[in-house]
């Protein structure tokens, strides 16, 4: 059976940053994800400078490719907003694989199942041990589901469903767009050219109210594709979309058992205006590595609960290097 002190499941963003602060405390660290990196990551890739300071970088030590954004068009019910900011975006599937490999940990790939456990220490598929374990393995987390789905139940009201698809195209428009609302869709869609020749567009909403106006995601993606077509913004490609679901942050006082932690969407901290999803699991990773290396008390109160404030104040500050 393989041992270590900690083990971490998933290693996107929130599993890698915990790996790296707990590593650079020489701490045993072993991260267990399903996928092997570089993989695919269903994400419009929306970083804060805030995110770039909390991982102590700045855009020109990022290896890969980043976008900046100096201004963000909204449209609030057809009508559009030009909001000046200072706003990044990323390809997650580089961008995780760079965190990921930053941290300087051991990484198997490994679909966790079955979490027991046994004395003072936590089994996984009697085939890995841990006396700390850390569930960052997103909305489907393992931890989660063994340890926390009753002591934490999500709240239906909180799910977001999205469909979304990143893809190379030779944009025209470099202008990030945002729509709300449009046809009375719980949520927004997004239009984010990338450095690199690659376009991400996207929509997500609430799947309460969809269900309750007897509607689906799928009918809004259609009229959202037809609606880019018509402003010439990716005509002419052929889109394969594929969806995923999380949880907008709610209640966050049961994210801790023992010496089990759940961190970003395992501990469903997305933003409640905006579903961003990289900045909580960010700091909430740190948050359990802390808690983990001087032994106090693990708690994400401190979590940024809102984005909007975030692409506001953009507008005043831009990181070093930038």
């Amino acid at each position: 059976m393989q041992a270590a002190t900690v083990i971490i499941i998933g290693g996107g963003p929130a599993g890698a940053t915990c790996a790296r602060e707990l590593g650079k405390h020489g701490i045993d660290v072993l991260v267990l994800d399903k996928c092997e990196f570089p993989r695919t990551k269903l994400c419009a890739g929306w970083i804060t400078p805030k995110v770039l300071a909390e991982l102590e970088l700045t855009p020109r030590d990022y290896p890969h490719s980043i976008t900046c954004y100096r201004r963000i068009r909204f449209h609030f019910r057809g009508v559009p907003v030009p909001v000046p900011t200072h706003q990044y975006a990323i390809r997650r599937r580089e961008f995780d694989h760079f965190l990921l490999e930053r941290a300087g940990v051991p990484v198997h790939r490994h679909a966790a199942g079955h979490i027991r456990k046994s004395g003072g220490t936590y089994i996984i598929d009697d085939a890995y041990q841990c006396e700390y374990l850390v569930g960052a393995g997103g909305t489907h987390c393992a931890v989660y589901k063994n340890l926390f789905s009753e002591l934490h139940p999500r709240d239906p009201e909180h799910c977001i469903v999205t469909m979304e698809e990143e893809f190379p195209f030779q944009w025209d428009d470099p202008e990030c767009r945002l729509w709300f609302f449009d046809h009375g869709l719980p949520g927004y869609s997004w239009y984010v050219p990338k450095q690199d020749g690659h376009l991400n567009v996207g929509i997500g909403g609430k799947l309460s109210a969809l269900k309750k106006r007897g509607e689906t995601i799928n009918a809004h993606w259609h009229r959202f594709i037809e609606k880019l077509a018509g402003k010439g913004l990716a005509g002419g490609y052929r889109f394969s979309p594929k969806g995923h679901m999380y949880y907008l942050r709610g209640r966050t006082d049961a994210v801790h058992r023992e010496n089990a932690f759940i961190i970003g969407d395992a501990a469903a901290l997305a933003s409640r205006d905006m579903g961003e999803g990289i900045g909580p699991a960010i700091e909430s990773g740190k948050l359990a590595a802390a808690s983990i290396i001087s032994g106090s008390a693990y708690s994400v109160q401190a979590v940024s609960r809102w984005s909007a404030p975030r692409v506001l104040s953009g507008r005043r500050a831009a990181p070093a290097g930038a």
